[in-house]
């Protein structure tokens, strides 16, 4: 029996406390893999618990039907694993409504992003679906092709001009820095080549608010599949596993109406960006320590690898002595208490969360994970041990047998092999855009 409206769920399991037929569709999300499905779709699934009302979500899939196949038959119904050391509490989450595949059926998509009751615009597409160039700016050709967010944001958005209808907040929830300000840049480039007279219309009449996220997500597996359909009494083939931990930290900025998120645990605040920088830097940088590191030890997993005892202190000075100190922390932010916990947080051995998963588009992350903090310190004189040896690591990853999931793999491989990796790596030329450079 498969998960969906009618199973009889056991008392142990949360369910929906909200007639899920009824709730309108107020959110349009792109790019609905698992770590949405843990987060910001948890959050909204609380919020409709506590009282609010028409915030369902369409997720959007722009290539694969993976999670269209998983959900949809399921109704959008899904379990969360929360894991702890002391346990696993599960919970089915209603939020979404059902997930469109935006290859197979772009005016779907574009339909729902240009309906009356679509408020907000959420994306988790990862840092290259932003498709940016080596300058920070569109590349316009790539955002032309099919399918990518701009072209289906573009057309709704036109849709909604053309037909009287407000604006809507485009609410990026992916690790970069300046999120929103990003979006709204990236966007505004792509409506003046396509859509010149939206432009003024998007200037005045949508938002961008930068967000923070943070949850790890590890990939589910069969093993954990398995696991809940003893619970559940039900197999769900869009479960999702996640940590006890979770953080959303958004800038109040919004265009029209929104779930009350800050009555079920996210921040809403002026600035994002110290909270952003700290995430960015110390845990994301961290974590890409450990996979680079890890792998190059034999390990598979984050708690393996912050349970070595060589690459725990390497660790540590990463966030403590590194990171930290590049950060403008906000009143009552505690970078200290902050590192300690990333810490507890990376020995959870119930998670299971692969090295090779955090390894993904490292050209991608690299630059805001680690050479800002790398070229805050150069500006001071100061060199970062920690990083230093993170990067040769990644190098090392570069020239192993290791897969390379990354847009830029072939390039990389080639860059990596010779005596002259950093130059071609990081020097003035190199494939990797940043204000450092190696000594």
């Amino acid at each position: 029996m498969r998960l969906g409206p009618d199973t009889a769920l056991p008392a142990s399991v949360q369910a929906p406390d909200y007639d899920r037929a009824v709730q309108a569709a107020g959110i349009v999300h792109i790019g609905i893999g698992a770590f949405h499905r843990a987060h910001q779709a948890v959050y909204t699934d609380d919020a409709m618990n506590a009282g609010d009302r028409d915030w369902g979500i369409i997720g959007v899939s722009l290539r694969s039907g993976g999670v269209a196949a998983q959900l949809n038959p399921q109704g959008g119904l899904y379990t969360v694993a929360t894991r702890r050391a002391a346990g696993t509490r599960l919970r089915v989450v209603g939020a979404v409504r059902h997930v469109l595949v935006a290859a197979d059926d772009a005016q779907a998509v574009i339909d729902a992003i240009a309906a009356p009751t679509t408020h907000i615009v959420s994306f988790t597409v990862t840092e290259k679906g932003y498709l940016r160039g080596a300058d920070g700016t569109l590349d316009l050709a790539a955002a032309r092709g099919a399918p990518s967010l701009y072209r289906f944001v573009g057309a709704g958005l036109a849709a909604r001009k053309a037909a009287g209808l407000g604006g809507l907040t485009l609410l990026s929830c992916d690790n970069l820095a300046g999120n929103g300000a990003a979006l709204k840049a990236l966007m505004r480039q792509y409506l003046a080549a396509e859509y010149s007279d939206v432009l003024g219309w998007f200037d005045s009449e949508c938002r961008a608010p930068s967000t923070m996220i943070d949850r790890i997500v590890p990939a589910t597996t069969d093993a954990d599949r398995a696991a809940i359909e003893a619970t559940l009494g039900a197999r769900d083939d869009g479960a999702v596993v996640t940590e006890g931990f979770s953080q959303w930290v958004i800038e109040d900025d919004f265009a029209g109406p929104r779930p009350r998120w800050e009555n079920v645990g996210a921040e809403l605040v002026a600035d994002v960006a110290p909270y952003e920088t700290a995430k960015l830097r110390m845990l994301n940088g961290a974590h890409s320590a450990l996979a680079y590191i890890g792998l190059g030890k034999g390990h598979d997993y984050v708690h393996q690898a912050i349970a070595d005892a060589d690459v725990r202190p390497v660790i540590e000075r990463l966030m403590r002595a590194e990171a930290a100190p590049t950060i403008a922390a906000a009143p009552g932010q505690d970078l200290a208490a902050y590192a300690d916990a990333l810490l507890d947080r990376f020995a959870n051995p119930a998670l299971n969360h692969r090295l090779v998963q955090i390894a993904m588009d490292g050209s991608q992350k690299i630059p805001q994970r680690w050479l800002e903090t790398l070229a805050w310190h150069q500006q001071r004189g100061a060199r970062c041990s920690s990083l230093e040896s993170a990067i040769a690591a990644w190098i090392a990853f570069l020239r192993s047998d290791h897969p390379i999931d990354d847009p830029l793999a072939d390039k990389l491989r080639e860059a990596a092999a010779g005596p002259d990796a950093m130059a071609k790596l990081f020097g003035e030329d190199g494939l990797i855009a940043s204000e450092w450079r190696p000594a």
